[in-house]
């Protein structure tokens, strides 16, 4: 099974109709991926611990992990079944290959996971596990965490790294105006780099980069990338299958398949 890297861009997307990313997501299952995954695995830029982390659990809760949204956002739930065996499987994996890997018997998904998922897979009748990320560590580090998980493509797994392909919540701008010059060469650096496969670039890319601190200020949203992009293998060919900007002209909605 391929694997894919969401930019879940902002909360909103879980209810904004005038986002064309909430119609990509919407559009899932008939125009991305038909096949309906035995589990899904959903490594989110909006959980950080020191080592790579699973939760455990039989049902996730929903975890509204942002403010000053409006209520209605606080009132929705996306109560998938937990995914108990993948976790396990997991954690076996990344252990194999040398990671000190921990599990959370209480954490459930975040809006890393459940924005996207609620539209992707409305029906909520997959189990999913959530992996999380390490911002302390490097690009090198996220891929070879993929890379360690990719016999889960053929168990019948989907690999989902949300995040966003730029993200600066710091710059102001008229949300009609213009998309900012760092935010369309790191995005454009980013596509390119991909669709080219210069996975070590995209490894190095705070080094590689053009804007590539003003584009991440802080690695987490984009490191989800690098997992999904090593689970595919050295060998992966990145496809852009969704491109859209928001948020004040410097949230890129860039999403990309990655097949071998």
């Amino acid at each position: 099974m391929d694997t894919f890297f969401i930019s879940h861009g902002s909360p909103m997307t879980s209810i904004d109709d005038k986002l064309p990313a909430r119609h990509f997501m919407q559009s899932w299952q008939k125009n991305i991926l038909p096949t309906k995954p035995k589990s899904i695995l959903v490594v989110s830029a909006h959980w950080e611990t020191p080592e790579p982390t699973v939760n455990i659990v039989d049902r996730n809760d929903t975890i509204h992990d942002f403010n000053n949204f409006p209520k209605v956002m606080y009132e929705l739930e996306y109560p998938a079944p937990g995914a108990p065996a993948l976790a396990k499987r997991v954690i076996e994996l990344l252990n194999n290959a040398g990671f000190n890997t921990k599990e959370d018997k209480r954490r459930g998904l975040d809006h890393g996971a459940w924005v996207p998922l609620m539209l992707m897979y409305p029906e909520t009748d997959i189990p999913v596990c959530q992996l999380s990320v390490q911002p302390e560590m490097d690009g090198g580090h996220h891929y070879n965490v993929g890379k360690a998980l990719a016999p889960l493509r053929a168990e019948g797994v989907l690999i989902i790294g949300s995040g966003s392909a730029t993200h600066n919540l710091s710059i102001s701008e008229p949300e009609d105006g213009p998309v900012l010059p760092w935010a369309i060469e790191f995005d454009t650096w980013l596509k390119e780099a991909l669709i080219d496969q210069r996975h070590e670039d995209v490894k190095k890319y705070e080094e590689m980069a053009p804007g590539a601190k003003m584009a991440h200020p802080w690695p987490e949203h984009l490191y989800p990338l690098h997992v999904a992009l090593g689970a595919a293998g050295e060998m992966a060919k990145a496809e852009l299958i969704h491109h859209s900007w928001a948020l004040n002209s410097s949230l890129s909605y860039a999403s990309y398949r990655f097949t071998t």
